[in-house]
């Protein structure tokens, strides 16, 4: 009776190890991701601890001050919100065009923290938003590869996305822009699509609905996802992969999330009726139609389903082709077929150039470079191949899901580099999934080969008891009355058959693992090159967060032999205008600089980063490009009071308004005929010199940031453009010099008061004679319209 009890002692035993251990990986789970956490946002302090706490870039001080009213006056008066210091004299209605997710994400954040007793400023919240939600977005990376494969590839993905330069750029501390938000509810959102796949559970269908919804809130990316799901639904039901999980994941959130997202003000009815989202809608008839199918398919026969299938597919194609028809109907009055001008410019990579030169001009609007690559994702670039070749092995739904990520993702940034930002989640998950496979090849190799022998002897030891110890079960089991053993002939038998169809599976098994193992040299190498690879990239990106991308851009700096110099003319620039001039007083500029003239300066401003009235952008442009007379009266009649132009000629810095100027003639041109680009080009190059044509020395934007520039070194030296400038001694007649900061990076120009009107007799007598001298010529003509 001894044997019996020691077998069946082992189960129990073993069942508490495995236990233990899985405990024990869980825990080590949540310590590892709860590190992933405070490394992702503790390498993002670097613009803090090197700089100061400080929103960067321009987009995130209009956020900024967003939710400075929104702290202020709640969540009410902000979406009605009209806000009469942008685009004078039109105005903007903030809350009806603004995505809200992120102003009221720290909004939130911020009313909580007081409603502990943590006073922190909205600047404070502001600032530290990103690096929060870059924790966030690394766990649900964690989340979406353990579904995929497995937790070790969890863990890789979330450690190798916490650092990732692309991620970095947009999540730095003081990046407040919608990206810091948005990359988390995306993998969130992607994470939930395929929970749901992979358990059918509507609740995780109607949360997948709720994480799409503060998506749609949080940036207009959201159409990425309501187009890469349906291509995954439409590819799992061309491929016969089609189940009852498939439509729970699909179904919900096309009908809850499309009406969650018409909630949202600035999108709308543009859930419904733009093209961006008529695929969503195309692909949930074919999945009805499927559905439907498979339906029929189990309660008919096989003759009466033929007739069936044949019916219901004819319907469908009616259907399908009824609601086409209706599409194409309500988009052929559109010239752009119901697609926004930002998605055609990713469908097609001509389209902003030809088109609308606004969106053209925007540097993270150009396609990236083969070294941006390398820069944004470093080594996963290598990795990322064999990361879909893992996927691969085996294909399950969850896994062709990031192969149609990765692939997407990779045109896509293509197309826009600012798309980058997209394609990093990707990345970081194949290539954690990549390293996850590679590690526990290699380190299965070198446990094989140090372990083989012993165990190989161990197990046929083991063998040879457990059938010894069987032998004297059965022995046993013959003493019992006869009775007792015509009782269980057949689970005995089951058994026997069970265990001996067990060992040869056993052996297989471990014939297998020899098959595969790799030598131990090899393996050996190939984790120390892996653990190599891994530290390169950590110091890269370290590197990266420390000095590519910590840099706020309204505080600038440069290392020469004698140390380090700050830039703050920015910033000196707009305390100057928020102190020296009137309250109502009309700011004009480039785009670029009207979210932070407003914010930082509180002054009005024409046109601002919103970008959305290209008409107004083409009448400033129009201005910087004309004559100084024409300039004056068209800012005049804008109420204009200042202009201010950026210039980096006399420091090297060159995202100055003269490296722009010739995208304020091509979008000016654009909507007033006579502004032509060739006229400021000498044979077809832009040229600021001696050789610069006529109409380039004359224009507006080239008195404004060249005025008085010879007196700095008595040679008029342009740093940037790396020459002399061509006109160098001029004055101006219809604007005086108001302010220019310390290193004339920003100067501001204030345009002078039109000429008083002649007064007294004997001027009037004379006014009256020539009047009447040359009244014939005037009863002709009309006033000239100055924007023409």
């Amino acid at each position: 009776m001894a044997a019996p009890e020691t077998s069946t002692a082992a189960v129990p035993t073993l069942y508490t190890n495995n236990t233990l251990r899985n405990a024990f990986g869980g825990v080590l789970s949540f310590f590892i991701l709860l590190l992933i956490g405070v490394m992702a946002f503790s390498i993002r302090l670097f613009s803090v601890i090197k700089y100061e706490s400080v929103i960067h870039e321009f987009d995130p001080y209009f956020n900024y001050r967003v939710t400075q009213f929104l702290a202020k006056n709640g969540i009410y008066e902000f979406w009605n919100w009209f806000d009469d210091r942008t685009w004078y004299p039109l105005g903007r209605v903030i809350g009806g065009t603004v995505y809200p997710g992120l102003t009221l994400t720290a909004g939130t954040i911020w009313w909580l923290l007081n409603s502990l007793n943590i006073p922190l400023s909205v600047e404070t919240v502001c600032v530290f938003t990103a690096p929060i939600f870059s924790a966030f977005a690394s766990w649900a990376t964690y989340l979406l590869t353990k579904e995929v494969k497995g937790t070790g590839a969890g863990l890789t993905a979330a450690a190798l996305l916490a650092m990732v330069p692309s991620y970095i750029s947009r999540s730095v501390a003081g990046s407040y822009d919608n990206e810091a938000v948005a990359i988390f509810a995306l993998i969130f959102t992607f994470y939930l699509y395929i929970k749901t796949l992979n358990t059918g559970s509507l609740f995780y269908a109607t949360l997948n609905s709720i994480a799409y919804f503060y998506m749609v809130c949080s940036w207009g990316g959201y159409t990425f996802i309501i187009n890469l799901i349906p291509m995954h639904v439409l590819l799992c039901i061309v491929t016969g992969r089609f189940s009852s999980r498939l439509y729970i994941a699909y179904a919900p959130l096309v009908v809850l999330g499309t009406l969650l997202a018409a909630l949202v003000p600035v999108v709308g009815f543009n859930a419904v009726m733009t093209s961006e989202h008529f695929a969503s809608f195309l692909v949930f008839i074919i999945i009805h139609v499927v559905a439907f199918v498979y339906y029929i398919k189990g309660i008919l026969s096989p003759k009466m389903f033929k007739v069936a299938v044949t019916l219901v597919v004819s319907v469908g194609l009616a259907v399908c082709c009824a609601v086409i028809a209706v599409l194409i109907a309500l988009v052929a009055s559109s010239p752009t077929k119901g697609w926004s001008g930002r998605s055609l410019s990713l469908l097609d990579p001509t389209y902003a150039s030809k088109y609308i030169p606004i969106i053209a001009s925007v540097s993270e609007h150009q396609p990236p470079t083969w070294p941006s690559y390398f820069m944004d994702i470093n080594v996963l670039a290598f990795l990322v191949p064999a990361g879909i070749i893992a996927c691969f092995l085996p294909l399950s739904d969850a896994s062709s899901f990031v192969v149609l990520y990765i692939a997407t993702s990779v045109y896509f940034s293509g197309v826009m580099v600012r798309l980058m930002l997209v394609l990093a989640p990707a990345a970081c998950i194949t290539s954690g999934i990549a390293l996850s496979q590679a590690f526990d090849v290699f380190t299965g190799s070198i446990k094989f080969q140090l372990t083989g022998a012993s165990s190989n002897t161990e197990v046929d030891a083991a063998e040879t008891s457990s059938s010894t110890a069987e032998s004297q079960t059965d022995a046993v089991k013959t003493e019992k009355p006869e009775e007792t053993a015509k009782n269980r002939p057949s689970r005995k038998s089951k058994k026997k058959e069970r265990e001996h169809g067990e060992k040869p599976s056993t052996k297989a098994k471990a014939e297998k693992k020899r098959l595969l193992a790799l030598p131990l040299e090899s393996s050996v190498i190939s984790l120390l090159l892996l653990v190599l690879l891994g530290a390169f990239y950590v110091v890269h990106c370290v590197w990266a967060a420390a000095e590519a991308y910590s840099a706020p851009s309204i505080v600038l700096t440069s290392r020469s032999h004698d140390g380090l110099h700050v830039f703050d003319d920015f910033r000196e620039a707009y305390a100057w205008l928020r102190h020296n001039t009137d309250v109502d007083d009309k700011v004009a500029s480039w785009w670029d600089y009207g979210y932070q003239t407003t914010a930082m300066a509180n002054r009005t401003v024409i046109v601002d980063n919103n970008t959305w009235n290209n008409t107004h952008i083409a009448t400033v442009g129009t201005a910087m490009s004309s004559p100084e007379r024409a300039a004056w009266e068209i800012f005049h009649s804008l109420d204009v009071k200042y202009v201010l132009v950026v210039f980096g000629g006399l420091v090297g810095y060159p995202s100055d308004d003269i490296n722009k100027f010739l995208w304020m003639v091509r979008i000016g041109g654009g909507v007033f005929p006579h502004i032509k680009e060739p006229d400021y080009l000498r044979d077809g190059q832009y040229r600021i010199d001696s050789q610069a044509t006529p109409t380039m020395l004359n224009c507006l934007m080239y008195k404004l940031s060249y005025y008085r520039f010879v007196e700095t070194d008595g040679k008029g030296f342009d740093r940037v453009r790396q020459t002399e400038i061509g006109k160098k001694y001029f004055k101006l007649t219809h604007f005086e010099e108001a302010f220019t900061t310390h290193h004339w990076m920003v100067r501001i120009y204030k345009l002078k008061p039109p000429k008083n009107r002649i007064r007294g007799k004997t001027k009037k007598s004379k006014s009256k004679t020539s009047s009447t001298t040359s009244s014939p010529k005037r009863s002709g003509t009309k006033k000239k319209n100055p924007w023409q």
